[in-house]
């Protein structure tokens, strides 16, 4: 293939970017191929650490300490003590947020605890329309059982819709689809000066950006910790509850890890103070410790850098992009604005399912959103600018 004029000053530029970025190292402690992986935002890539983390879990704590291990080896407090460790990567302070189950099941106790807080006259939940496909679901199902109505709305309708009917709110941080990065300060301010209770879902944000739970009020708050937290698959999600409503908090899943006396084993229910109120049952131990490992990859990190590189990243691929692509072959679904944008770039493609194939077989690893969006996202912590050049070459190349 011919080189299009760009393309050996971008590859310069790559070079001189990748020598000038300050999360370079962090990119030592994750498992690598030689290939591009820029699917950080389904899966996150192997920290280090952690086989061998899980290897004594398995061999010493399990194996040999057994059941001593829910004290001796601290399994018993991993949830809180974990929460803690993710906290300052969202703005929270310690001791909000509990980690465990699965994401849909903390946005079920999530948006039926946010309804349990407010005046039963509120008689409806609005819930982003643009949202992943579950949080839909989990939110028709508590509307049923808390006897309110659903409404569907795009976050930016959200404010027009707002009145003294609105119990909770749930919405997503970021678009899965295209990447936009939705404003939570402002639709947070404008869903409590409704009176009702503002619930997000960080699953794409969460390690990518600043979200500032605490600084901007947010009511209540879930995520998942197995794609830019690269937790591993299935690792458990999270779940935030601000400090001021723990003790008015009502789990719809009151297991008995959330139990004040957990092991009184008493017939009546009384839930424990703070975080442990999020708890249900006994926590995956295995799964749970893996991600204690992972998140050591961001000792000495700030949330502010790693926003920097994603914004210079993204900003880079669709330069790339723009340079090499043949003209009309594909099109950019992400806000160009930077206070829009999250970490990854969504181009709408004609076949875009089998051009995404192809880009795997030669190593650049993004995904597919039907019917014709590739996914790339990006992870500051291991993705360089050398990369991000190499995908937008491939690229072009396989559109040509």
């Amino acid at each position: 293939m011919s080189e299009r004029p760009g393309f050996e000053q971008l590859a310069f530029r790559a070079k001189e970017l990748d020598g000038g970025d300050e999360l370079a190292g962090k990119r030592a402690q994750f498992l690598l191929d030689d290939g591009v992986y820029l699917d950080g935002n389904s899966l996150g890539a192997l920290p280090r650490s952690v086989p061998g983390h899980v290897e004594d879990v398995v061999r010493r704590q399990w194996g040999a300490l057994k059941i001593r291990s829910w004290d001796e080896s601290g399994w018993w407090t991993a949830p809180e003590r974990i929460g803690d460790r993710i906290a300052p990567l969202v703005g929270a302070a310690a001791g909000q947020i509990v980690v465990g189950d699965s994401t849909s099941v903390n946005v079920f106790k999530a948006l039926v605890g946010a309804v349990r807080l407010v005046d039963g006259a509120r008689d409806e939940i609005l819930v982003d329309a643009t949202t992943f496909p579950t949080d839909g679901y989990i939110a028709e199902s508590a509307a049923r059982l808390t006897g309110r109505t659903l409404r569907a709305v795009t976050p930016g309708e959200v404010p027009a819709a707002l009145s003294e009917r609105t119990a909770a709110v749930l919405l997503n941080h970021v678009d899965y689809r295209t990447g936009r990065l939705h404003d939570l300060p402002s639709l947070t301010a404008a869903v409590h000066a409704a009176g009702a209770i503002a619930v997000w879902d960080l699953c794409h944000s969460a390690g990518a950006l600043p979200v500032g739970l605490d600084e901007h009020g947010v009511d209540l708050a879930v995520g998942c910790t197995y794609k830019y937290l690269n937790g591993g698959p299935g690792s458990p999600a999270y779940l935030y509850v601000r400090g001021g409503l723990q003790d008015r908090f009502d789990s719809p899943l009151p297991g008995w890890n959330s139990h004040a006396e957990p092991f009184g084993m008493r017939e009546a229910y009384e839930p424990a103070a703070g975080a442990p109120r999020g708890r249900v049952g006994t926590p995956d131990i295995l799964s749970m410790l893996a991600l204690e490992a992972a998140l050591e990859v961001w000792d000495g990190v700030s949330v502010e850098a790693v926003r920097a590189k994603s914004l210079a990243l993204t900003d880079f691929f669709l330069e790339c992009v723009a340079a090499y692509v043949p003209e009309g072959r594909v099109e950019s679904l992400t806000p160009v604005r930077h206070e829009e944008r999250g970490s990854q770039v969504a181009l709408r493609c004609e076949e875009a399912g089998e051009v995404m194939k192809r880009l795997i077989g030669r190593g650049v690893v993004g995904d597919f959103r039907r019917p014709d969006v590739l996914r790339f996202g990006f992870t500051p912590l291991y993705v360089g600018f050398a990369d991000v050049e190499r995908a937008a070459r491939v690229l072009a190349e396989e559109l040509r």
